[in-house]
């Protein structure tokens, strides 16, 4: 008799990185059903589309698309709404809620984690300091407690914690008081296999705009050096980082992903200056023969080194112009970029969470 198998994952309006580990696993389970709070059709992933899709009562509030994290005191009532009758095993791909929704009584759940919720814990302030609008602010000072004791709580509803980082492994025995096992996430690397490495005058940004990011360190460093710097994504931030910047920083918006590939490809290097629990867009930047210029915390401390990037260890602008100069009189051997990036492949990601599979439905976990 065959495993019975079901995903969840928090949301699904976009294709990101946690996106595309809930791909992999989809690879892994092609028959399971997918939970998740709330799902913008033809958003993400064909492979994804293809499946089938639950999402939670909140998928029907208007505007829920383009406004969702308003919507955070919700989220948990809307997690535990989902209701999974029935399945063997449980996997979610959490940085939210989603590992909340409560697993049959005989199923076995493993819940990957790609961080803690940032804003709830370590970077609240980043997310509702003073640049917040008042209502987030106190909406979020109200709702923290709540928030922080539900997501202990739901964590009782887990038999194997796995964290896409050592940093991140770090972060779940700080707020969570667990253990857990490291799985790293990947890069696709058959989609870097045809390319030119043909380098133009310019460094690139592929980012969401939210706090965290740090997009605005980047747009002040390169304001004052007037080099060319693309960014690509979107998000709450987009106006206000458009309105600090100078001419020769561009703004791309969302574009496909053949074209993140051949910016990336192009671009002299790729700006990388928030903290990040892992960070697959570096990954894919080595991949693409492209070096890195990083902020020197987080998980990208585990797949950089000063062999394929140069790191500031000051969040502010001066220490990235710095890290830029630093940058230019160096050498780049692209070989050893490549050979970077092959040791964070799709398949070892597989059969990774194979062997936890394996190992937590025999009881050894």
């Amino acid at each position: 008799m065959s495993m019975k198998v079901v995903l969840l994952h928090d949301w699904l309006v976009g294709y990101r990185g946690g996106e595309r580990v809930l791909e992999a696993l989809c690879e892994l389970y092609p028959d399971a059903p997918i939970y998740t709070l709330i799902h913008e059709k033809n958003s993400t992933s064909a492979l994804i589309e293809s499946k089938n899709i639950i999402p939670s009562f909140l998928n029907k509030v208007p505007g829920i698309f383009k406004h969702y994290r308003k919507f955070l005191p919700l989220f948990p009532k809307a997690a535990e709404s989902l209701q999974i009758e029935q399945a063997d095993l449980v996997i979610s791909s959490s940085h939210c809620v989603i590992k909340g929704v409560k697993k049959p009584s005989k199923a076995k759940h493993i819940s990957y984690i790609h961080s803690p919720m940032r804003y709830i814990y370590d970077q609240f302030d980043v997310y509702f300091g003073q640049n917040a609008p008042f209502y987030q602010r106190m909406g979020a000072k109200v709702f923290r407690d709540y928030l922080t004791n539900w997501d202990l709580d739901s964590n009782e509803n887990i038999d194997l914690l796995v964290a896409n980082s050592r940093f991140v492994q770090q972060r779940i025995k700080t707020y969570y008081h667990k253990d857990s096992t490291v799985i790293h996430p990947f890069v696709d690397l058959k989609d870097f296999n045809q390319l030119e490495n043909k380098k133009e005058d310019y460094f690139v940004m592929v980012t969401a705009f939210a706090p965290n990011k740090r997009v605005d360190l980047a747009i002040k460093a390169f304001n004052n050096t007037g080099l060319n710097l693309r960014i690509i994504g979107s998000g709450q931030q987009e106006e206000e980082l458009k309105a600090m910047s100078s001419d020769n920083i561009h703004f791309l918006g969302n574009v496909s992903r053949q074209e993140v590939i051949q910016n990336l490809s192009g671009a002299r290097a790729l700006i990388f200056p928030g903290v990040e629990d892992f960070g697959i867009t570096p990954l894919e930047a080595l991949a693409s023969g492209t070096p890195v210029i990083a902020y020197g915390k987080g998980g990208v401390l585990e797949t950089l080194n000063d062999d394929v990037a140069v790191f500031f260890n000051e969040a502010t602008p001066e220490s990235l112009m710095d890290a830029i100069k630093s940058f230019e009189a160096k050498n780049w051997d692209q070989q050893k970029l490549i050979q970077r990036a092959n040791q964070f492949s799709k398949e070892s990601f597989q059969k990774n969470i194979k062997d936890a599979v394996s190992q937590i439905m025999a009881n050894k976990v």
